[in-house]
C-alpha cells in the first residue's frame, strides 16, 4: 500500500468517527414526571404519587414532557402555592388538603396528534392516609395506569402510550442547561468526548503503524 494510500484512508476513517459523534441522538421517554413544592422550588420526587402520601398543606406536581432522566426533566410550570389552590376548600376533620398542580407540557411533546389541555391547580381534599395517587384520582379522571402501575395518562391525557422512548437531537431545557453550566461538582464539557478522541488516537496509531511497514519494505 502506498504512503499516499495509507494516508488517505486514515483520513477516511477519522471522518468517520467524527462524523458519528455529530450524529448522536438522546434517547428520551415521554411520561408524567411527579414533583414536591418545596421552599417554593419544585424538587423531582423521589417516591412514586402510589406510595408517596402527602401531609396536610403540600403542594405536588405532575408535568407531561419528553426527558432523558430526573435530571433533564420539565418541571410544572408557573408560581403557585398551597393557599392560592386551596383557599376555597376548608380544612375538615380526619381529612387533609393536597395542592396539586397538573401541567400537560406543550405541543411539542405531545404524542402525534393530540393537544395537550391547559395547565390547571386543583385543591384535593383527601381522607388523612390518602397517598397521592389516591388524591389525584379524586380531582383528574380519569387516569390510566400500565401493568407496572405506571403513571399514563392524568384526565385521560394523552390517550395513548405509556412512557414511549422517543429518539430526537438532545436540546437541554433552559433551566438544565443553566444548572449544568454554573454546577462547581462536574464542569460542562464542549467538544469530542473521551472515547472519541480515544477512537481517534487508535486510528491514528494504525495508520501510522501501516506508513511505518511500507516504508520498510522498500529497497
Amino acid at each position: 500500500m502506498s504512503r499516499r494510500r495509507t494516508c488517505a484512508l486514515v483520513l477516511s476513517l477519522l471522518l468517520l468517527v467524527l462524523g458519528g459523534a455529530g450524529q448522536a441522538r438522546a434517547i428520551g421517554y415521554r411520561y408524567w414526571s411527579f414533583w414536591d413544592l418545596t421552599g417554593g422550588k419544585w424538587t423531582y420526587a423521589t417516591q412514586g404519587p402510589s406510595t408517596a402520601r402527602p401531609s396536610d398543606g403540600d403542594v405536588q406536581g405532575f408535568r407531561f414532557a419528553v426527558s432523558a432522566d430526573s435530571q433533564d426533566a420539565s418541571k410544572p410550570r408557573g408560581h403557585t402555592d398551597f393557599a392560592s389552590i386551596c383557599a376555597k376548600t376548608p380544612a375538615q376533620a380526619g381529612h387533609k388538603r393536597v395542592a396539586l398542580v397538573i401541567d400537560s407540557g406543550t405541543t411539542a411533546d405531545a404524542p402525534g396528534g393530540e393537544t395537550p389541555p391547559a395547565p390547571r391547580t386543583v385543591c384535593a381534599r383527601v381522607p388523612a392516609d390518602a397517598t397521592t395517587a389516591e388524591a389525584l384520582a379524586t380531582v383528574a379522571k380519569p387516569l390510566r395506569y400500565d401493568t407496572n402501575a405506571l403513571l399514563c395518562a392524568i384526565a385521560g391525557y394523552p390517550g395513548t402510550g405509556c412512557g414511549d422512548q422517543v429518539t430526537t437531537p438532545h436540546t437541554p431545557s433552559p433551566t438544565t442547561a443553566k444548572a449544568k453550566s454554573t454546577s462547581t461538582s462536574e464542569p460542562t464539557r464542549h467538544g469530542p468526548s473521551l472515547g472519541l478522541l480515544a477512537g481517534v488516537v487508535a486510528v491514528a496509531a494504525l495508520g501510522g503503524a501501516a506508513v511505518w511497514r511500507t516504508r520498510r519494505r522498500r529497497p
